[in-house]
Formats: C-alpha cells, structure tokens, sequence
C-alpha cells in the first residue's frame, strides 16, 4: 500500500476523474509555485472506482476555486491547518471566468485586441455551457 505523508498546512484536491491530476497541476499553475505537491494517480476509490488526488503544501489562499470548479466542480477541496482538516469547500459553477479558455471564433474582438482578457459568462448552469463575453461564442469542451 502507498502511503503519502500528511502535510501541515495547504490543501487536498479529492475525488478528481483518473488521469486527470496532471492537467489540473498546470491548469493551477501548480509548476509555477513553491510549494510541495503530491500527485497519485488512479488511487482506488468506492464511489468513482478510480480517482486522483492532489496534495498541496502551501498557501490555501494562492488556491483559485473559481478555476477549478470551472474544471471541475465535483472536486472535494480540504483545507487543512495544523495537520488536521479544518474546512471542506464545495465548489459551483462560477458565473464568469477570466483568462482561462480562449475564445476560438477569428472574428472576435479578442481576437485582433492581443492585451483583452478573454471572459466567458455562465450561459446555462444544467448543461454547464459558458459563452465569451464579447461574441457569445460557445465554448466546446462542455
């Protein structure tokens, strides 16, 4: 059995889909902080059968919820103090996110203007569909 030391302080990502720990690293920016970050990948899980998890030793602060409940909102967020758990966040869809998927339509103001966040807006929370700000195109991934 592998057993992952317990960290003092920062937080753990559970329940995120197999496979996808790696991409949620960088997607966190994770590689561009000091701090310590644990990575298991496929650990056995009752409820999803397979899942990976992310432990972060840091500042839970440094942590954007709003990014990762875009990526995914079933992720169970533990903020942890003194070794011990002390918070568990839920995550929901936020209603607008800034610079985290590009606009693909060329005719987008974004597009010709390079310096211009590219912000999509929560179009329809039940099929989890965000659209750009700017041209209402739909972002696909969805």
């Amino acid at each position: 059995m592998l057993n992952v030391g317990k960290i003092e302080e920062g937080f753990v990502l559970d329940h995120i889909k197999a496979g996808k720990s790696l991409t949620l690293y960088h997607q966190l920016q994770l590689d561009k902080q000091d701090c310590t970050v644990a990575i298991i990948r496929n650990a056995r899980s009752n409820k999803m059968g397979k899942k990976d998890i992310l432990k972060v030793e840091c500042d839970i602060h440094m942590l954007d919820l709003d990014v990762l409940a875009f990526i995914d909102h079933n992720i169970t967020v533990n903020v942890i103090k003194d070794g011990d758990i002390v918070d568990k966040k839920e995550l929901v869809l936020p209603k607008e996110i800034k610079n985290v998927i590009k606009c693909k339509n060329p005719r987008c103001i974004t597009s010709i203007e390079q310096g211009l966040p590219h912000i999509f807006f929560l179009a329809d929370e039940e099929k989890e569909t965000y659209r750009c700000k700017y041209c209402e195109e739909k972002y696909g991934a969805r």
